[in-house]
């Protein structure tokens, strides 16, 4: 095989709308990328786990795969669990060349799919001075993960918002119900609430409910199998296969 094969891997779940929603995604990476193959592995709750694709990609014959985290920060799968797994598949399979590409976030792409996702839900650019954005994440104690949020939250905020907050589904507060509740005290019309979150599962409910309790006027979808974060798998496929000191043509 001369081409890099692309592995996907994904955090997994008990609820089964999780895996259908990674297998989604990867499958209109395919359709973006005719040729390239691609394929999806799980940190645990579902199948196929990774040392299990990559026992099979190098029973194949396959040579070099470009494992990428499907995660939106570099928190604790990303810095920790991907790695240790990548390094002992290594260990065990020394013919097969395996590289980490980077998380998925922060990026332009990311914050095209939260647009795409509120406009569904009936946002338009009209309503955005008098509504009040929730951007509501799975959360983390690593402080880079929430250092990128709170940027995330800092750049939606001068696209048009009247105010942008971060909500946190765990590890840390404010919570989605009590930013809503804080933007409603403060006199904002309308409260917008959209998950920063790939796949459906228990955190992305716990989001929804919190919405639901305080009377969010709008709840987008979870980011799914848009488009535009197909196109960002790619973007971090091709870069992870770009030498160090090398760049990307335009």
């Amino acid at each position: 095989m001369t081409h890099p094969t692309l592995l996907v891997i994904a955090h997994g779940s008990r609820d089964p709308r999780h895996a259908a929603t990674v297998h989604a995604l990867t499958e209109r990476v395919r359709a973006e990328r005719p040729g390239l193959r691609v394929e999806t592995a799980f940190l645990e709750f579902n199948a196929l786990s990774v040392p299990r694709v990559l026992e099979r990609l190098a029973a194949q014959g396959a040579d070099e795969v470009v494992a990428l985290p499907l995660l939106l920060t570099r928190a604790f799968h990303a810095k920790t669990d991907i790695p240790s797994v990548l390094r002992e598949a290594r260990a065990r399979l020394p013919r097969l060349h395996i590289r980490q590409a980077e998380v998925l976030g922060p990026s332009p792409l990311l914050n095209a799919t939260l647009g795409r996702r509120l406009r569904e839900a009936g946002v338009r650019p009209g309503d955005l001075p008098r509504t009040g954005l929730v951007l509501a994440s799975a959360g983390s104690t690593d402080p880079e993960a929430i250092a990128v949020i709170a940027e995330i939250a800092r750049e939606l905020r001068h696209t048009g918002w009247c105010a942008v907050r971060p909500a946190f589904a765990s590890a840390l507060l404010p919570r989605t119900e009590d930013v809503v509740r804080e933007l409603r005290a403060e006199g904002v019309d309308r409260v917008a609430v959209a998950p920063y979150v790939i796949a459906p599962g228990r955190l992305p409910d716990r989001i929804a409910a919190g919405a639901e309790a305080a009377g969010a006027d709008v709840l987008a979808d979870v980011l799914g199998p848009a488009p535009e974060l197909a196109r960002l798998l790619l973007n971090r496929f091709d870069e992870a296969r770009v030498p160090v000191g090398a760049s990307l043509s335009a």
